[in-house]
Parts: C-alpha cells; sequence; structure tokens
C-alpha cells in the first residue's frame, strides 16, 4: 500500500513546496515514525515507510512542518504544526491526504 499527500497553499493560489511532512503509526498508546519526505515543487509526496516497517491496518499520523514553511516565506502562521489523523481500514489500498493550507487555517480530506 502506498499514502501520497499533496499541499496546496491556498493564500498563494499554488503548490506549497518543501513542507516537510512525517508519517507516524500509533501502536501500543504511543506514535512510531514510519517515513519523513519533503513535498516537491508540485506540492506533492509520497511516503513509504522504512525497512522493516509497513503500512498497516489502524491509526496514523501524517504532521505537516507548516511553521517552517511559512517561515521561509518570512510569513507569520497561526499553526506551526498541522497533525491529521486518519485510520486505513484496507492496507492493500492507496490513499491520499491533500491538504489546503494558509496562514490562519486549513483543511484536509480523503483523496483518491
Amino acid at each position: 500500500m502506498s499514502l501520497s499527500t499533496h499541499v496546496l497553499d491556498t493564500r498563494l493560489g499554488r503548490p506549497a513546496a518543501e513542507v516537510p511532512v512525517r508519517l507516524d503509526r500509533h501502536l501500543d498508546g504511543s506514535w512510531q515514525p514510519l517515513a519523513e519526505a519533503l513535498t516537491d515543487g508540485d506540492g506533492r509526496s509520497t511516503l513509504l515507510p522504512g525497512e522493516g516497517s509497513a503500512l498497516t491496518a489502524g491509526v496514523h499520523r501524517l504532521r505537516f512542518g507548516t511553521g517552517p514553511y511559512f517561515a521561509g516565506q518570512g510569513v507569520e502562521t497561526f499553526y506551526p504544526e498541522v497533525c491529521v489523523i486518519f485510520e486505513i481500514a484496507d492496507p492493500s489500498r492507496h490513499h491520499h491526504v491533500p491538504l489546503l493550507l494558509s496562514p490562519y487555517g486549513y483543511s484536509t480530506y480523503r483523496g483518491s
């Protein structure tokens, strides 16, 4: 299974490049890191777990480093980090989690 994201900067009306993204899995009461990446020039990233890890059914979290992204533009933000927690029921399917982002708000949904 794979997991991808697409971050769009709604303030500028364009993709958000170089946003740090981390994928974690919730297991036994704590979060375990699975993968880290930066969004590309189109605001996209595919997160694949490292060696010895796999995406499995259960609760996962995407952590978006929005503070560093906006700081790099000299823009103040109310949300220095955005965490999106979601549950994977069928690990054999691809999952896509877009993030629409501005300095003072964000929205997300399950994409395709």
